[in-house]
């Protein structure tokens, strides 16, 4: 029970670090970026952000662990956590379904066209 408890803490502040306009941008640029991730100027850039607040939003994304970052000379690289991130999503569908798989039919869709296609070329789910 006690580890449920703390899966459940973990995914309420994953959770809430994405219930943000400004980071859940930010996050999902860094998914898109790939695991070369992306130096935090480009990333505040990208965004339209000034670096100040990027920063805070990022900092926010990796005490969720969502995020790592990395110091590359005098630049911050941030890369998204996509053995966190699949976690969460395990989390969240763990109980899913009550039998029927075929509820998730749009999931696997939409991961073999992420898997095949130019990311400009995806439909929006």
């Amino acid at each position: 029970m006690y580890a449920w408890i703390m899966e459940t803490e973990i995914a309420l502040l994953q959770l809430s670090a994405l219930a943000h306009e400004g980071r859940l941008d930010l996050f999902r640029r860094l998914v898109r970026a790939g695991e070369a991730g992306m130096p935090a100027g480009d990333l505040a850039r990208a965004a339209g952000l000034n670096l100040t607040t990027s920063s805070a939003q990022l900092s926010v994304l990796a005490t969720a662990r969502l995020v790592a970052r990395a110091r590359d000379g005098r630049s911050i690289i941030y890369t998204a956590d996509y053995a966190r991130i699949s976690g969460l999503l395990s989390f969240l569908m763990e109980d899913c379904c009550a039998g029927r798989p075929e509820i998730l039919t749009p999931l696997a869709d939409i991961t073999t066209h992420a898997a095949c296609c130019d990311p400009d070329e995806r439909p929006t789910p």
